[in-house]
């Protein structure tokens, strides 16, 4: 990318995605790098930001970072963790807390700079430290305070470098945002050139430029990302781009036919492997053995369809994925792999064995711009703001052995779901929401007939990016007219639960 914008240098802060959220939403580009990336002279950049992180730079197990990144002039804003590193730098001194700061504190500003343009005497920070600067020493004007004393805002008096002890990046300090503003589109001088209007000109070029003449196969599961992924593909290469959707039996009410409609201008190969995929399942109830089994069989599917365009067209060696910037910066992380909590299936597990090149042109994006983009493209709002679903699709909502009869049953209860947080307003109000299949059977009456039936659980989630959630508090009327539509409609089922639970430390997902 021509881009050159803002350097991130991470050094393991939570926050530290939201401080690039922050600034692409000014339309200006921003990467991530890990701390101990080496120096690089040759690159370009308006500014660079040192984040937050979990160490403390007086320990023994501070990260180790390049000292010529502390040495450029270059526009500079040190956070929290940040801060300090350049003021050890400097030979400023800094003291272990007696007690975390952690919460919001009053920012008292004591003097005028541009990074502070605009700002009020007293405003609200968030604090989260532990060590902090004792003494600034003589090359740097301390321009604010917490109300407890802390030295939270520094700028240097010979380099274009300041920094704060707080966040600014979080939405609980005040003018946070605001400050953001002055480093980058004040201080870096930074264009605000970051659009989704012209990342799809450079993208297509960059996109035609590498494949040449060849072609591309993508996996088409129908959410945004692969679909997206797809759009963009084939306004860079046109019939040249050959799309493979599989059909696993696991998928919502309809969805197989709503792709086949939106994408019909594509080169789009529909695989019903239902039988194949409900064979191989057939007994098997652990949870993670169905993710495995679901992630074999469609490796199967897909690799016999893939050598099947490879016939057609000559030997395709390129793989579209819709891999996001998340997705790239934690396996960039000097912290390491996170914990697998359950594994998951996508077209990024196929075996290296299958020779492909993979091909991401969505590796720079966060979630939000995706969906931005995938409007720029032209897909339909329905599309491009469904609510995730798990690549396993409904085998991970249903407890128990997976049946073509309980399938049924979860379908048409999932429809209503979905059909009435449509009728009431509510879909976009919500990140994620489906129903889940229990193996457990009640007695319930129907006029005056005894039944003894089977439980479905409603879940509903508040989220930004899946790692946590948080329950939505569905208006009763919303769940009392779904609860009496699943039980009247739907011959099996006669009792419909809502489950409260949040992440963590429940899933999303039930298995």
């Amino acid at each position: 990318m021509s881009y050159k914008g803002i350097l991130i240098l991470d050094f393991g802060s939570q926050f530290t995605q939201l401080i690039a959220r922050r600034i692409r939403e000014m339309k200006v580009y921003c990467e991530i790098h890990p701390c101990t990336e080496p120096f690089q002279p040759d690159w370009q950049y308006d500014g660079i930001i040192l984040s937050g992180g979990p160490a403390s730079v007086l320990g023994d197990t501070a990260p180790v970072v390049d000292p010529r990144w502390l040495s450029t002039e270059i526009p500079t804003l040190g956070v929290c963790y940040g801060m300090q590193l350049l003021a050890q730098h400097t030979g400023a001194v800094l003291e272990r807390g007696q007690k975390r700061e952690y919460g919001q504190s009053t920012l008292q500003l004591s003097g005028e700079h541009l990074f502070t343009r605009g700002l009020p005497t007293a405003s609200i920070a968030w604090m989260s430290h532990g060590d902090h600067v004792e003494e600034a020493g003589e090359q740097w004007s301390v321009l604010g305070r917490s109300d407890t004393g802390v030295i939270a805002l520094m700028t240097h008096k010979l380099h274009p470098w300041v920094t704060v002890q707080f966040h600014p990046e979080v939405a609980h300090t005040q003018y946070g945002e605001h400050l953001l503003q002055n480093f980058v589109l004040g201080m870096c001088q930074s264009p605000q050139t970051w659009t989704m209007g012209h990342f799809i000109t450079e993208q297509v070029s960059a996109l035609q430029a590498k494949i040449g003449s060849d072609h591309v196969i993508c996996g088409l599961s129908g959410g945004v990302d692969s679909s997206v992924t797809a759009a963009l593909l084939q306004k860079a290469i046109g019939p040249r781009l050959h799309c493979i959707f599989v059909d696993n039996g696991l998928l919502r009410q309809g969805e197989r036919e709503a792709v086949e409609q939106e994408f019909f201008e594509l080169d789009l190969t529909v695989v019903d492997a239902s039988t194949q995929f409900l064979t191989a399942l057939d007994g098997i109830t652990d949870p993670e053995q169905k993710r495995k089994t679901i992630g074999r069989v469609f490796i199967e599917v897909f690799e016999r369809e893939a050598n099947r365009l490879s016939k057609r067209h000559g030997e395709i060696q390129w793989l579209a994925q819709g891999t996001l910037y998340p997705d790239v910066i934690e396996s960039l992380s000097f912290r390491g792999p996170s914990a697998t909590i359950k594994s998951h299936h996508n077209v990024g597990g196929l075996p290296e064995n299958m020779n492909f090149v993979l091909i991401e042109p969505l590796r720079e994006l966060f979630k939000d711009e995706v969906r931005a983009l995938g409007l720029e493209l032209g897909l339909s709002h329905q599309r491009v703001f469904r609510h995730p679903f798990p690549g396993p699709g409904l085998a991970v909502r249903m407890l128990g052995p997976i049946t073509a009869e309980r399938l049924s049953l979860l379908r048409r209860a999932d429809q209503i779901f979905i059909e009435e947080i449509h009728n009431f307003g509510w879909y976009d109000k919500i990140w994620q929401a489906g129903v889940v299949f229990l193996p457990v059977k009640s007695v319930g009456v129907m006029g005056d007939d005894r039944t003894y039936e089977w439980t479905v659980a409603l879940r509903a989630v508040h989220s930004k990016d899946g790692m946590t959630a948080d329950v939505v508090r569905l208006p009763w009327e919303l769940l009392e007219r779904v609860s009496t539509r699943i039980i009247n409609e739907i011959e099996g089922i006669n009792r419909v639960a809502y489950d409260v639970s949040h992440k963590p430390p429940a899933t999303i997902e039930w298995e």
